[in-house]
């Protein structure tokens, strides 16, 4: 299995420097990854590191917390289209899902996604806040909302992707939209796993790691 192809290589650390941002992008070329996951402030450089290449910039929009205005987010996701990013993952408002304020929810994604237009949109659900039921119901309305990508987690809270999750989400969405699994993927054996059960893409900072791995088995 090409395991890469799937990769969204990612480095969102607040203290990545520019040299981390090129060593980065220079290891997605290497390895073929599907894209880099960077902060916003970054789309310029990975714009010029990755031209004439097939490696997609993918940056992230009202994260890690998902709790910025809708205006904010809108803007985010505008102008880092107008920098060179490919793709967008934005974070669901946790606090408005928690208040079962369900419309606000909807309409949060849809402003981001009627902004962005074309452009692949993944929604961070964030599943380690929610109960079964509740995933259910997050994924209900990313596809009504009609994302492109119900994304599992940010990794930036205390459980990243499950497999029981993914599955619950892709029984959910079932053709509407992909899934992206991301937070503590960390080997192939465990990203490939997650391929196996119909997750489109991997969203790990350990993408040499996975990379290497399968070479070693090849």
């Amino acid at each position: 299995m090409n395991i890469n192809s799937h990769i969204d290589h990612t480095l969102l650390d607040a203290c990545a420097t520019e040299r981390d941002i090129i060593e980065h992008c220079n290891e997605a070329k290497k390895h073929k990854f599907y894209s880099v996951c960077i902060n916003s402030c970054y789309v310029p450089l990975a714009k010029q590191l990755l031209k004439d290449t097939d490696v997609k910039i993918c940056t992230v929009v009202g994260f890690p917390l998902g709790a910025v205005s809708t205006e904010t987010k809108v803007f985010e996701a505008k102008h880092a289209l107008s920098e060179g990013a490919d793709e967008i993952d934005m974070v669901m408002n946790l606090g408005f899902f928690k208040s079962k304020n369900y419309v606000e929810v909807l309409k949060d994604i849809s402003d981001v996604k009627l902004a962005i237009g074309e452009t692949p949109l993944k929604v961070i659900i964030e599943i380690s806040e929610l109960s079964k039921n509740g995933v259910v119901k997050a994924s209900e309305i990313c596809v009504d909302a009609k994302v492109d990508f119900v994304k599992t987690s940010t990794g930036y809270t205390k459980n990243g992707a499950t497999l029981t999750a993914a599955k619950i989400i892709r029984k959910t969405v079932k053709d509407h939209c992909k899934i992206k699994a991301s937070g503590g993927i960390h080997d192939y054996e465990t990203a490939r796993k997650y391929v196996d059960i119909g997750v489109e893409r991997i969203g790990t900072s350990m993408g040499v790691h996975i990379a290497e791995g399968e070479f070693t088995e090849a």
